[in-house]
């Protein structure tokens, strides 16, 4: 039986990318996100992906499908939480309720994962546990005071975990991303920039099976992709 990778936040960008990534190398990749629609389309394309409708923020729901994946596949091997939620604007301009709902899905939803699944991967002789942001996590502009902080709370959390988990044998990374993303709404923000000023989803991809992979001896627990230096 192949290893069980979870991958939270399937969308059409890097969440699609990374399963097809992990998927095309053998592993059984449980996907969850919100639309339903969307999860059987990938499945319908890609062999070895299981669709779980779930949204990370209720911790109920959550817990039920992380059961039916356990019972189906297997404890997850490796755990990829690249859900993300965003409220953007200045502090005089965000909207309080929303940068809550963002955080419960940057950091709590994190920290839910954590919990339930990296006993597992103790149990069972290691793991991985990553998370993809940005380097909204190291810097707060302007009109990110809705954003930067939940992002920056995530990558501490996971700091933390790495101290405790790592010694257990599970390596636990953070994947930031300071790049535009090719997807059709940066291609819209973004229509004067050249092809190769975007950063394609299939190499972020490559990039978080790449910090998975990485033998024990040579953990790193930050990876930033910045083809271009600083961007946002």
């Amino acid at each position: 039986m192949s290893d069980v990778v979870l991958v939270t936040g399937v969308g059409p960008g890097t969440g699609k990318a990374i399963v097809e990534c992990f998927a095309d190398k053998g592993y059984t990749v449980a996907m969850l996100a919100r639309s339903e629609q969307r999860l059987e389309a990938i499945a319908e394309a890609t062999p070895n992906a299981q669709p779980f409708v779930c949204d990370v923020t209720d911790e109920a729901r959550l817990a039920a499908v992380l059961d039916e994946i356990r019972s189906k596949f297997g404890a997850p091997k490796i755990v990829i939480h690249n859900a993300v939620g965003a409220e953007r604007g200045t502090y005089l301009e965000v909207d309080a309720d929303k940068m809550r709902a963002a955080f419960e899905i940057n950091t709590m939803a994190l920290l839910s994962l954590a919990k339930q699944l990296v006993p597992d991967m103790q149990a069972g002789g290691g793991g991985a546990l990553i998370a993809t942001g940005n380097t909204s996590a190291y810097r707060g502009k302007a009109r990110f005071a809705g954003f930067a902080p939940t992002k920056a709370a995530q990558r501490i959390l996971l700091e933390s975990i790495a101290r405790e988990a790592g010694p257990q044998g599970v390596h636990v990374a953070y994947v930031a991303i300071d790049a535009v993303i090719d997807l059709a709404w940066t291609r819209e923000a973004f229509p004067n920039k050249p092809d190769d000023f975007f950063c394609q989803p299939a190499d972020i991809a490559s990039e978080v099976l790449r910090i998975a992979q990485q033998p024990r001896s040579a953990w790193s627990f930050e990876s930033v992709i910045r083809p271009y230096g600083e961007v946002w």
